[in-house]
């Protein structure tokens, strides 16, 4: 599992959609599994789960991105991926999930 958290500043819907077509464009097995969104008042989350296939790990990885803003403060990011080991009872060859998370990067 790899992980990243940042606080970003700009138009919420601008940077989830530019995260959505970066992501997809990025990858020609990434796909956009589910989405969800939800406001309470002012506070705003989206969530957001890509899958892609992992040649380095041989296998599919999954990334959980997580937005929320409440009015106009900051917008909070969290990223995780999973989905990249082979092993059985521990995790071994996660190349899979810091090469998704690293594409993120280069997006944010």
């Amino acid at each position: 599992m790899a992980k990243l958290e940042q606080t970003l500043k700009g138009d919420f819907n601008e940077i989830i959609h530019m995260i959505e077509e970066g992501i997809l464009n990025g990858s020609m097995s990434a796909s956009l599994e589910d989405s969800s969104d939800f406001r309470s008042g002012t506070a705003r989350c989206s969530v957001r789960v890509f899958e892609r296939y992992s040649y380095a790990g041989s296998n599919r990885v999954s990334l959980n991105v997580t937005m929320f803003q409440d009015g106009n403060g900051p917008i909070q990011l969290s990223a995780i991926t999973s989905g990249g080991s082979q092993a059985t009872f521990f995790k071994i060859n996660t190349w899979g999930e810091e090469a998704f998370l690293d594409k993120l990067r280069e997006l944010l």
